[in-house]
C-alpha cells in the first residue's frame, strides 16, 4: 500500500500516543518468502501452508488497490472470497488481511475492523499474526471511539504474548481506559509505561507525560500533577507548561514557587493570553506587588491582550489604590463608571476622592453613586456624601446625608456619631459667626 494512504491514521496514533508497528508490519505486500518464515515461527496450533497460488491471487489483488484501482483490488479478493471453503485457515485469514488493509487505507475503520476480526478468528495462524493484528485491531477500535474494544483486544492480545509487554501496549491501554473514565486502571498503565522507558534511560514521551498530568489531575492528586509538570518542564520546556505549573504550585499553596515560576514565564516571554495576564496580575497582587499587577493589566490593555472594559479598569485601579497611587487610580474608576449603569465604581471614586480631599468631586461621585443605584452598599455613599459636605461646611447637607446612612443598620452607629459631631460643628461655626458681627 502507498505510504501516503497511511500517513495520516499514522499521524493521529503518533498524536495520540500510539505508534503503528503491527499495523505496518501486516501490510499485504510482503513477499511469500516472509510469509513462509512466519509459519516458521512458534505456533500455538499447526499452520498450514500458504499455497504460491492463493499468494499470487492476493498479490495481484493487492497490485490492483496499490496501482489505485481498489474497486478491482476488492473485487479480486471477491472472487477468491468465493472459493474459501477450498482455502486452509492460513489462507482465509491472509485474504482476510489483504480486505482489512484496503478498507484501512480507505479510512472505512468498521470494515478494516471487521476484517480484521475475522483473521483472529482463525485458529490456525501464525501466533505473531495473531499478536500483530490484535493490537492493529486495538489501535483502529481506539481511532474509532471504541474505548472498550481497546481493553478487549489488548486482554487477548495478553492471553497469546509470551514476551515482556511493552510501553506501548501500557500506553495504549492507558489511553482507552482514560476515555471510559477509568483513572485508576489508567494511571497504573501509563505509569508503567513511564517506569519502563526510565529503566531504559529513555526520555517518557511527552504526550505520555501530558495523559499522566490528566490523569492525577482528574483524580484530584494536585502535588502529583505539580511533580510531573515540574517533569515536563525539564524535558520539554513549553510555555504552557510554566503557566500550568504556577497555576498548580498556587493550587498546593505554594504561593512563593507560584510567583517564582510565573514570573520566570512572563520574562520569557509566556505570558501572552487574556487568562495568563489575569492570573499574574492575580498572583502579584496577592503577594504585595499591587503596583506591577496594575501596570501588567495596563500593559495586556494597550497591547490588546484584555478588554479595555469595566472589569479591568477596575481591577486597576482597586491595584493602584492598594499600592497608593490612589491619583492615578482616578482615570480607571471613571472608565469603568462610565460604561456602568450601577453606581458601584462612582461610590469607590468618591471614597478615592475623599482621601484625597477632593471634596467637590467627592460629593459629585457619592452622589451619582446614589441616582445609578444598584450599589452593595449604599450607606456608604451616603457616609461618603455625609463626610464630602462636612468638609465643605455644607452642615445641613452633611446631617441630611448621615441621616440617611443612619437608617441602614450597618452604619447606624457611625451615622449618630457623625451627625452629633456635624451638628456641634455647625453650632460652632454660627457662634463663631455670631460673635465677629
Amino acid at each position: 500500500m502507498k505510504a501516503l494512504k497511511l500517513s495520516a491514521f499514522y499521524c493521529s496514533m503518533v498524536l495520540a500516543g500510539v505508534g503503528l508497528p503491527s499495523i505496518v508490519s501486516v501490510v499485504p505486500g510482503i513477499s511469500i518468502n516472509h510469509v513462509h518464515a512466519a509459519e516458521a515461527e512458534r505456533k500455538t496450533v499447526r499452520v498450514p501452508a500458504l499455497r504460491e497460488k492463493v499468494y499470487s491471487q492476493l498479490a495481484r489483488a493487492q497490485k490492483l488497490a496499490d496501482d489505485g484501482d481498489v474497486a478491482a483490488g476488492l473485487a479480486a479478493l471477491d472472487s477468491i472470497k468465493e472459493r474459501a471453503s477450498s482455502m486452509n485457515e492460513y489462507e482465509v485469514a491472509m485474504m482476510h488481511n489483504f480486505y482489512g488493509f484496503i478498507y484501512y487505507n480507505q479510512n472505512d475503520l468498521d470494515k478494516a475492523i471487521t476484517s480484521f476480526e475475522a483473521v483472529v478468528n482463525q485458529n490456525a495462524i501464525p501466533e505473531s499474526l495473531k499478536l500483530n493484528t490484535l493490537f492493529s485491531l486495538a489501535q483502529l477500535a481506539l481511532a474509532n471511539g471504541q474505548y472498550d474494544k481497546v481493553v478487549a483486544y489488548l486482554n487477548q492480545w495478553d492471553d497469546v504474548n509470551t514476551a515482556p509487554k511493552k510501553d506501548s501496549y501500557y500506553v495504549l491501554k492507558a489511553q482507552a481506559l482514560y476515555q471510559s473514565k477509568e483513572y485508576k486502571s489508567a494511571l497504573e498503565n501509563i505509569n508503567m509505561a513511564i517506569a519502563l522507558a526510565e529503566n531504559d534511560n529513555l526520555v517518557p514521551k511527552e504526550n505520555w507525560l501530558v495523559l499522566q498530568r490528566a490523569l492525577y489531575y482528574s483524580m484530584n492528586q494536585p502535588k502529583q500533577v505539580v511533580t510531573v509538570l515540574e517533569k515536563m518542564i525539564a524535558l520539554y520546556d513549553k510555555p504552557a507548561y510554566w503557566v500550568q505549573l504556577g497555576g498548580m504550585y498556587g493550587e498546593v499553596g505554594e504561593d512563593k514557587k507560584q510567583l517564582s515560576t510565573l514570573e520566570t514565564a512572563y520574562q520569557r516571554g509566556f505570558i501572552t493570553s487574556k487568562s495568563d495576564v489575569r492570573s499574574l496580575s492575580q498572583v502579584y497582587l496577592l503577594n504585595g506587588l499591587a503596583y506591577k499587577s496594575a501596570q501588567l493589566m495596563k500593559q495586556g490593555m494597550k497591547t490588546g491582550t484584555i478588554e479595555n472594559d469595566s472589569k479591568n479598569n477596575a481591577f486597576i485601579a482597586e491595584a493602584l489604590v492598594q499600592a497608593k497611587e490612589e491619583r492615578a487610580a482616578i482615570s480607571h474608576f471613571i472608565a469603568a463608571a462610565e460604561v456602568e449603569r450601577h453606581g458601584k465604581f462612582d461610590q469607590r471614586l468618591a471614597e478615592v476622592y475623599l482621601n484625597l480631599e477632593l471634596f467637590d468631586e467627592a460629593a459629585d461621585a457619592a452622589r451619582a453613586a446614589l441616582d445609578k443605584g444598584g450599589l452593595d452598599l449604599e450607606s456608604n455613599a451616603y457616609i461618603a456624601l455625609g463626610m464630602a459636605q462636612y468638609n465643605l461646611t455644607n452642615y445641613d447637607a452633611s446631617i441630611l446625608a448621615f441621616e440617611r446612612a443612619e437608617k441602614y443598620k450597618k452604619s447606624e452607629n457611625l451615622a449618630k456619631q457623625w451627625i452629633k459631631y456635624v451638628k456641634r460643628e455647625k453650632t460652632n461655626a454660627e457662634l463663631l459667626k455670631t460673635a465677629y458681627l
